[in-house]
């Protein structure tokens, strides 16, 4: 077994051990990648501030999502077919996440189902929504989370349609893989997760067969999909499900300020800056960039969540001295999860709590609930 060290060793790993289709989904953007590789990569710029002979004994990541406890500001993102990562991966996801004491959030494309999640972990967790064509299945679906007492709704708004992803298009992107010479060929190079696919029943989009109206097998499945995503989606929308939803209520995908004012409007609890991982409209500013001018324009009247392109604990301290509240980690854990399983997941959440933890001490800091920009370089951000 390699040495871990950082989640870089865990994609290096998981590239290793995840067929070629499921590794690429997760590790790859829209068209020119542009924004996916820039949102890593506008981190590094971003300078420290080391202080020295300062008390930092007793430090503390402890805080809060949308009044929920955290042992630190980090929650799973919802990723799609995260059980193709792993044989119910959505399930050991949620698992290491409450024995970390983050959020996990369940992707409305998970492999895992609603009920599967809920069965199978004591923790609460989250659901991200998509709002779809079929308003009669999306209302159920909304039942649904709040049947299996998901404590907050994570509303997905920059997936109107969807950004062309090369990768995905090359690799024949299915769940589960078609039975074609190329995937067999490399399914024969991966035993460890043919063998651990073989041993769950859970090997399609969940959340949706059997659930929506006319999809009955894996073909008539991928055509909804494609057919699905609702081009219409507005802020009437955001309110139809803020009338529908009791709990918290998060919105995904701002990238611009003008998009805070109609968001604080509609009553959400909490907006995440996300460009889709870079999975969306290429060229777009990176995560961490767009991240200030919002903070600004929200002026404290709901919380302000970041996601896009962390990739360690520093990655995070960054985001949350540039004023998130908290930080949404995707690729970092499903890089864990595809290389090790729950453990794997544990392994990242730990990577991250310990690094977020170290760097605070060097930057003076023993409260994460107090960072802010004056622990960062002026200028460099």
């Amino acid at each position: 077994m390699p040495v871990i060290t950082c989640i870089e060793d865990l994609r290096r790993l998981a590239r290793r051990r995840v067929p070629k289709m499921f590794y690429e989904y997760a590790d790859s953007g829209s068209w020119t990648e542009t924004t996916y590789r820039d949102n890593e990569a506008d981190f590094a710029p971003i300078r420290l501030r080391q202080r020295v002979a300062v008390d930092i004994d007793r430090r503390s990541l402890v805080s809060t999502m949308v009044g929920q406890p955290v042992s630190m500001p980090i929650a799973l993102a919802p990723v799609g077919l995260t059980g193709m990562q792993h044989a119910d991966g959505e399930i050991l996801a949620a698992r290491a996440a409450a024995r970390a004491g983050v959020p996990f959030t369940l992707s409305t494309m998970s492999i895992c189902s609603i009920e599967d999640v809920a069965q199978h972990v004591d923790a609460p967790f989250w659901f991200q929504l998509y709002v779809m064509r079929d308003r009669d299945f999306i209302a159920r679906l909304i039942e649904r989370a709040r049947a299996a007492q998901c404590p907050a709704l994570v509303l997905t708004l920059d997936l109107q349609v969807m950004g062309q992803r090369h990768k995905d298009i090359r690799n024949g992107l299915s769940a589960p893989p078609k039975p074609t010479l190329a995937n067999l060929l490399n399914l024969a190079t991966k035993p460890r997760w043919c063998l651990g696919m073989l041993r769950t029943p859970r090997r399609t989009f969940r959340n949706i067969a059997g659930h929506a109206k006319g999809v009955d097998d894996l073909a008539s499945l991928s055509s909804w999909t494609n057919q699905q995503f609702d081009p219409t989606l507005d802020w009437d929308d955001v309110k139809w499900v803020r009338d529908r939803w009791p709990g918290k209520l998060i919105l995904k995908g701002i990238l611009d300020p003008e998009d805070v004012e109609p968001a604080v409007a509609s009553g959400a609890d909490a907006l995440i800056v996300s460009n889709h991982g870079g999975r969306q409209l290429d060229g777009a500013l990176s995560s961490i960039r767009a991240l200030p001018p919002i903070v600004d324009a929200a002026r404290g009247r709901i919380e302000v969540h970041f996601d896009g392109g962390v990739r360690s604990g520093q990655d995070v301290l960054k985001a949350l001295a540039l004023g998130a509240r908290a930080v949404h980690v995707g690729r970092a854990y499903v890089y864990g999860l595809a290389a090790m399983g729950e453990a794997g997941v544990s392994t990242a959440l730990e990577i991250l709590r310990k690094e977020l933890d170290v760097t605070m001490g060097f930057c003076g800091l023993r409260d994460v609930k107090k960072l802010d920009r004056s622990v960062l370089v002026a200028g460099t951000y």
